[in-house]
C-alpha cells in the first residue's frame, strides 16, 4: 500500500486538490471542492501539517484581510505515485543492448564509485565496527532500511530493503552500483554475503581489506 493510501479518503482527496493547485488552495476552495464543512477542512490541513505534507503559502489578497492558502511541500508531493521503475528498466535495457552486459556493469561500477567518492571515507585505522555502523547509516538513509548486525566475531550491513529489486531482477549488474558505492564510501573491499533478490531474507554484506586509493579511484 501506498503512503498515500494509508490515508484517510477525505484527506486524500484534499491532498489531490492541492496537488492540482499549483499556487495553492484556500480553505473555501476546498469546502466547495470536498463538499465538507470550514471546520473538518482546517482540523484536516492541521494533521497534514503536522506530519510535513502541507504548508502554508502566500496569502492571496482578497479586498480585506488576506486569505490564508495552502499547498503541497515536496514530501506531500512525493506521495504521488512516481513510475521510476519502468523508465529505468527500460534505460538499462538500451543500455544493455549497446553497450553489452559487460559494458553495462562497467558503468554501474562507475556510477555508484562516483557517488561514493563523495562520501567521506573513514581513514584505515578506524575500528571496523564503527565504519560498519556509519556504512549502514549511510546506506539507511538511501531507503536501504540497513542495520549493522553481528555475525561471530565480526560486524556486517544487514539491508532489509532492496531499493533496486524489480531492475536487479531483470538486470543483476545493478547489483555492482551497491558495491562500487560501498568500497568508495569506506575505502574497504566489500563481499555481497546475501542477497534477497537471490533467495536470502536480507542483503547481507562484509567489509574486507583497506583498498589502496588507486583502486576505489580506478575500479
Amino acid at each position: 500500500m501506498t503512503a498515500l493510501r494509508q490515508l484517510g479518503g477525505t484527506q486524500q482527496r484534499l491532498l489531490r486538490q492541492l496537488l492540482m493547485a499549483s499556487e495553492g488552495a484556500t480553505v473555501e476552495s476546498l469546502c466547495g471542492q470536498l463538499r465538507i464543512s470550514h471546520n473538518a477542512v482546517r482540523q484536516h490541513l492541521s494533521a497534514l501539517i503536522a506530519r510535513d505534507v502541507v504548508e502554508r503559502a502566500q496569502s492571496r489578497p482578497s479586498g480585506g484581510r488576506p486569505v490564508a492558502c495552502y499547498r503541497l511541500t515536496d514530501a506531500g508531493r512525493a506521495l504521488f505515485p512516481r513510475n521510476y521503475g519502468t523508465i529505468a528498466t527500460a534505460l538499462l535495457t538500451q543500455l544493455q543492448d549497446r553497450l553489452g552486459d559487460a559494458g553495462m556493469e562497467q558503468m554501474l561500477r562507475d556510477l555508484g564509485r562516483g557517488l561514493g567518492n563523495q562520501e567521506v571515507t573513514p581513514p584505515a585505522d578506524t575500528p571496523a565496527e564503527e565504519v560498519v555502523r556509519a556504512l549502514a547509516h549511510k546506506l539507511d538513509a538511501l531507503g536501504y532500511e540497513a542495520v549493522a548486525a553481528r555475525h561471530g566475531e565480526e560486524w556486517q550491513v544487514e539491508a532489509f530493503n532492496c531499493v533496486f529489486h524489480a531492475l536487479a531482477q531483470r538486470h543483476p549488474q545493478v547489483c555492482k552500483f551497491d558495491l562500487s558505492y560501498m568500497e568508495a564510501a569506506t575505502g574497504r573491499r566489500v563481499h555481497h554475503m546475501e542477497c534477497i533478490v537471490r533467495g536470502g531474507h536480507v542483503c547481507r554484506f562484509r567489509l574486507g581489506v583497506v583498498l589502496p586509493d588507486e583502486t576505489t579511484a580506478k575500479r
